[in-house]
């Protein structure tokens, strides 16, 4: 039989309030939801967003995570939202329940092939005090970690610990992304020593470094010597662009880009109806507010330079020298 309408009520005190971990830390947060079609799906997200709409008290996101994930039956029809706050997760919910796409809801089907493939993100995925917990708990993860400390020593002044919990090392393009390779592939290695067989890897932006290390193709050595280097290099990149998400198919927004021709590009399609733009800063803050007058969700991302765009030119010489001698 389907699941029941809404996840069972947690015990008092027994889930943290979602986004808020030891320290402060904001974390993202999954919801995990399934059926046996997809309008059973669609169906399971309406009556969770009533359950929610109607609750007698403040919502605990957290608690309500647990409980899809660990008390719900899993269909084959499948959806995970994944948001930060109270209001992300619900907006993702709605998405579901009328059948929309929005940035952080992703669907797909429970029908494992038995092989296995990591996806490693590329910048935005931080948050401060990821991976502390592990580093307690995991003596492999934090094995690895120390490898990867020691291979970027020579390029990098600050140490991984440290940079984990620090909101201002973190807000920096030269640590953020070395420290995002770190954590990738130390994650893959807690992984496999788990017993997951590894078939393939797919890497996005800057993530394509932790996969190619992960998958053989650069050594631990080359790898932090890659991420290193190039996050520096794009450090001269800074204040000069920005990037937004857009929730909407790749052709209208390439449409609506036109009154910034050579100015705005798409950076990426990260799914049917979220799409990213990079370009010039001003031009940035120009399109996201003419699409949230327009009640388009567009959100500028936490960055100050323009990736995946003409702006990235400037540093080619640079990498091509710096980077020079290594082959996979």
């Amino acid at each position: 039989p389907e699941a029941p309408e809404a996840p069972e009520a947690p015990a008092e005190g027994a889930e943290p309030v979602a986004g808020a971990a030891a320290g402060g830390a904001v974390y993202p947060l999954p919801w995990v939801l399934s059926g046996r079609t997809e309008q059973a799906l669609r169906d399971q997200a309406a009556r969770l967003l009533a359950h929610l709409s109607a609750g007698p008290g403040p919502l605990r996101p957290a608690a309500t995570g647990r409980a899809l994930a660990l008390t719900r039956t899993a269909f084959e029809r499948r959806a995970v939202v994944v948001g930060t706050d109270q209001d992300r997760l619900t907006d993702g919910v709605k998405a579901l329940a009328e059948g929309r796409s929005v940035p952080g809801l992703v669907r797909g089907e429970g029908v494992s092939s038995g092989r296995s493939v990591l996806v490693f993100p590329g910048q935005g995925s931080q948050w401060v005090g990821m991976a502390a917990e592990l580093l307690g708990e995991s003596e492999v993860f934090a094995g690895r970690m120390g490898e990867c400390e020691r291979a970027l020593s020579p390029y990098v002044d600050w140490s991984l610990t440290e940079a984990l919990g620090s909101e201002r090392l973190l807000a920096r393009v030269d640590v953020v992304q070395p420290v995002l390779w770190a954590v990738m592939v130390s994650l893959a290695e807690m992984w496999r020593s788990s017993g997951v067989a590894v078939d393939g890897v797919v890497g996005h932006s800057q993530g394509e470094v932790a996969a190619a290390c992960v998958a053989g193709g650069l050594s631990l050595d080359d790898g932090a010597r890659v991420v290193a280097l190039r996050s520096r290099a794009v450090g001269v990149l800074a204040g000069r662009g920005g990037m937004a998400s857009v929730p909407l198919p790749v052709g209208e927004v390439r449409e609506r880009l036109a009154p910034w021709a050579g100015r705005l590009s798409v950076a990426a399609v990260n799914g049917p109806s979220v799409t990213v733009v990079s370009g010039d800063a001003d031009a940035v803050t120009a399109l996201v507010d003419e699409l949230v007058g327009e009640g388009v969700r567009a959100r500028s991302v936490e960055v100050d330079y323009a990736s995946h765009s003409s702006h990235v030119e400037a540093i080619r010489e640079q990498l091509l020298s710096d980077l020079e001698g290594i082959t996979p």
